[in-house]
């Protein structure tokens, strides 16, 4: 079962409610906005209620993932919190292009280890609301997570790291509209 697991975990990953509701509403949301299949698109293109479903839901896929995972043990657990995240940024469903993770790597984590979840978020929150940038919330949030993981969940810390690296990569665009100053603040009006 330790395979199918993962398996399962990257087919839950790849469903992205993201793109689904676009979809719905007639709009290509890899095409909008930021082009990106994420929660803050989703909130700039299709509003709040879009965006409280694509986070719940990238939320929930990442804890269903490592909790079915824990029927074979950490390790399978610490893998599925991969699978999914890969899922996520790369689904299968749609063309290998998803959103940039960290919804669904906050579901993971908070399924791994609450408190570990929980700082990492602390550190999205407080940067995101001084900097009025998700962007930065979520590269600092991502750089956090392995750091915390050597001292909240030690075996996870490997898995951690991939995690981490990955959103920030994912997020190169942003850093590069960072530095010349064009990153869009996030609002919450719409």
């Amino acid at each position: 079962m330790f395979y199918v697991f993962i398996i399962i975990a990257y087919l839950l990953g790849s469903i992205s409610m993201s793109i689904i509701q676009g979809k719905l509403a007639g709009v290509d949301i890899k095409k909008e906005g930021s082009g990106n299949a994420g929660t803050t698109n989703t909130l700039r293109v299709l509003g709040k209620k879009a965006a409280v479903i694509t986070l719940v839901c990238d939320v929930a896929k990442g804890v269903i993932a490592v909790l079915l995972g824990r029927i074979s043990g950490d390790t399978c657990a610490y893998i599925c919190a991969l699978a999914v995240f890969a899922g996520h940024i790369w689904p299968v469903f749609f063309k290998f292009r998803g959103g940039k993770g960290v919804a669904t790597a906050f579901g993971a984590v908070l399924a791994v280890n609450w408190k570990l979840a929980l700082l990492c978020l602390a550190v999205v929150a407080v940067l995101t609301v001084v900097t009025k940038r998700m962007s930065v919330g979520s590269l600092f949030g991502a750089a956090a997570l392995p750091v915390l993981s050597v001292f909240l969940e030690r075996p996870f810390w490997p898995y951690a790291a991939v995690i981490g690296i990955v959103i920030i990569i994912k997020h190169r665009s942003n850093i590069k509209r960072l530095i010349k100053g064009e990153e869009p603040p996030i609002s919450f009006k719409k």
